[in-house]
């Protein structure tokens, strides 16, 4: 009976994932545009990794600490980049075949504009793995699109709870605030994500048009 046990709970896993891509291939392109949100990927973008992140090699055993010191220290915004690219590597790492699978065809479905099965996918990532930070900062973007703030903040919070220093997170929680009006919690966010990557995208101008908004101009 053990044996049994033990081997219907390694299955559980598997036929998860299967009834879940299922349900990706299942939807036609025309369900699928039916189910985009009309916010355009281009107007309302959180930071992410780059398309193709780089192998994690001797970073595995640097670790994060020495990187984000490298990130600071980069002396150009190539420089940083490429420290950047390494950081996201390193946490979108993970042990597990099925989270990685799953991940991957959730980023498909965003990519597709098929919100609603990435979210399916990404919930399955967080419940899974409640500790793979990952998984709640894609499901924080998915949230974001489809204009869901609460959830989207909820899902920040806990990415940072796991990882302070999460810079994409952070200007993630910057731009949210900012439309909500909350300008100074949004400077607050953007202040701390530059803190840890001075190199961020279009961050430094959006810091110095809210500090002359929140704080007003230097005399």
């Amino acid at each position: 009976m053990a044996s049994r046990h033990s081997a219907a709970f390694l299955i559980r896993p598997v036929l998860l994932v299967a009834a879940l891509l299922a349900a990706t291939w299942a939807l036609s392109p025309d369900r699928a545009q039916a189910q985009r949100h009309p916010s355009s990927p281009e107007l309302k973008k959180l930071p992410e990794p780059p398309a193709k992140l780089p192998k994690v090699g001797a970073d595995r055993g640097r670790g994060l600490d020495f990187l984000f010191g490298a990130l600071k220290a980069a002396p150009d915004d190539a420089s940083a980049k490429h420290v950047e690219a390494r950081i996201w590597a390193l946490w979108a790492q993970t042990s597990s075949d099925t989270t990685a699978l799953l991940m991957t065809r959730s980023k498909a479905a965003l990519d597709a504009g098929n919100t609603a099965v990435a979210l399916k996918l990404l919930d399955s990532v967080v419940k899974l793995r409640p500790d793979y930070l990952e998984g709640w900062n894609r499901r924080a973007t998915v949230y974001y699109l489809q204009n869901d703030y609460d959830r989207s903040l909820h899902d920040i919070e806990q990415v940072l709870v796991r990882e302070p220093r999460h810079f994409g997170a952070l200007a993630g929680l910057g731009m949210i605030m900012q439309e909500l009006g909350d300008d100074k919690r949004a400077l607050d966010a953007y202040r701390k994500a530059l803190a840890v990557n001075p190199h961020l995208d279009k961050v430094p101008d959006l810091v110095k048009t809210l500090t002359e908004k929140v704080e007003g101009r230097d005399i």
